[in-house]
């Protein structure tokens, strides 16, 4: 088996067969990643290929500190952010200024129905969620920014960051509750 080492030295000259292997090895990881900020597989497959090609463009920036699947995975959610920043779906957002949130009180209940949950029904869920509220929930749970970094990156208010995942939260505990609903009542 080659190493990314082997992989990323042949990338930075220019060798057809290490862009290959690159794709091979990452492609599906790195698609699983984009349908976390695409509403269909269709959309996160061009999200996949745009952010293909920046790898390719930029794997000479890759000095080899951090984690290289890491790095990958950054330039997929930020070429899907910049997807999604540039389409007409992206005109719903809500700032609220006077409504502050803890972490605390959001999360108060909401891991333990997680568990019940199967993993991929979850993934449906959160797919399901509003372009915006599925955005923050992804960048605050998955990539683990905070309020302020997924502001800066979304250009919006801190408190936007915090009331769209509270309404992330909210809706996704409707509907894992109705889910239960239906299990208790089959």
């Amino acid at each position: 088996m080659i190493s990314d080492d082997q992989i990323i030295d042949g990338c930075k000259k220019g060798k057809h067969h290490a862009f290959n292997m690159l794709y091979q090895k990452y492609a599906s990881l790195l698609l699983g990643v984009c349908m976390r900020y695409s509403r269909t597989k269709t959309e996160a497959e061009d999200v996949l290929q745009e952010g293909f090609v920046k790898i390719f463009k930029r794997i000479d920036s890759f000095e080899g500190r951090g984690s290289f699947e890491g790095w990958l995975k950054r330039i997929m959610v930020n070429t899907a952010i910049n997807q999604y920043k540039s389409s007409k779906k992206y005109q719903n957002h809500y700032d609220i200024d006077d409504h502050h949130i803890t972490d605390h009180e959001e999360e108060d209940g909401l891991v333990e129905v997680y568990d019940e949950i199967s993993q991929q029904k979850l993934m449906q869920m959160i797919n399901d969620l509003p372009n915006g509220y599925r955005m923050v929930f992804n960048l605050y749970v998955f990539e683990g920014m905070s309020h302020k970094e997924i502001a800066e990156i979304m250009g919006f208010q801190v408190n936007t960051s915090k009331s769209q995942l509270s309404k992330a939260r909210k809706m996704l505990r409707t509907m894992i509750e109705k889910v239960q609903r239906r299990k208790v009542n089959a």
